[in-house]
């Protein structure tokens, strides 16, 4: 933990980090990142300090031409959380006794994500915590980060002491079973492949893809592959090279609850598995 008294502001400042992961025109994007965010705060009701923490941020990733911060609810509701804590401990910390790790308590809390980062810190005021982050260069990299697209923030006041936590993420969209199978479908049908209609296709599918033995009519399938990815824009590339085999003029494809243990399962993934068929197999 850094605690500093700092030159361009009075007291001093208490912060930590956490990671998993102006021009005319710089300043017309200012300008913007701060409406956005102050219509979005109002209708999200923030504390105003939580909201001059979100301003602050948008501020500096628009001097930095990076993307702004979406405002996230359950990330907001697990920093709140944590800052409660930390209001009651004293000493700030990223995880104290008994608390569960930051990808768990965000996952717990209803935020979907493929990455997450944390800021903390104790303070006399928003901007000279926002300060304090900008000049130290694990919680600069985590503020500024590319990757990340939302934010939730929580300020609880204790003992005349301002106490922070933002959490960060790169945010999944919240997508059904059904839903992923369109889109990974509509890929294969790109490539050429007609999706089999047969229930039996489907249902061996489905068995594969949650790790489980296919039926005897499964063994018709010359290729079987399952991943798990957060990102279902595009096919994995050994998928690809498969399929630009030509010998496939049929295939099935099916959705699962995503696999994995302890802090992995808080990490948003889809869990997809496709068959393809020889062109002569046909599909039924």
């Amino acid at each position: 933990m850094n605690c500093a008294r700092l030159p361009f502001s009075h007291g001093s400042i208490c912060f930590e980090r956490f990671r998993i992961s102006i021009s005319k025109t710089g300043y017309a994007a200012l300008i913007l990142a701060l409406l956005l965010t102050f219509a979005q705060s109002k209708a999200w009701g923030q504390d105003g300090r939580e909201r001059s923490l979100w301003d602050l941020a948008n501020g500096s990733r628009a001097e930095a031409g990076v993307g702004l911060l979406r405002w996230d609810a359950a990330l907001a509701a697990a920093a709140r959380a944590h800052a409660e804590r930390m209001a009651t401990e004293g000493p700030i910390a990223h995880r104290y006794g008994g608390e569960l790790d930051l990808p768990e308590r965000a996952g717990r809390a209803g935020a979907r994500f493929s990455l997450i980062e944390e800021n903390i810190a104790a303070g006399q005021s928003a901007a000279q915590i926002h300060e304090g982050w900008m000049h130290s260069p694990g919680h600069h990299d985590n503020l500024l980060n590319q990757k990340i697209d939302r934010i939730g923030v929580a300020v609880i006041e204790a003992r005349g002491v301002l106490y922070a936590v933002a959490d960060y993420a790169q945010g999944v969209a919240e997508l059904s079973p059904a839903q992923v199978e369109s889109k990974v479908g509509s890929m294969l049908r790109g490539q050429g492949v007609v999706l089999a209609a047969d229930t039996a296709d489907v249902g061996n599918a489905r068995r594969y893809c949650a790790g489980e033995k296919t039926g005897t009519e499964g063994q018709r399938a010359r290729f079987m592959m399952r991943w798990q990815s957060a990102d279902i824009a595009k096919l994995p590339p050994e998928l690809v090279r498969e399929l630009s085999s030509g010998r496939y003029g049929a295939g099935s494809v099916a959705a699962c609850a995503a696999q994995g243990e302890g802090v992995a399962l808080s990490f948003t993934a889809y869990r997809v598995a496709v068959l393809l068929y020889l062109n002569n197999a046909g599909a039924r």
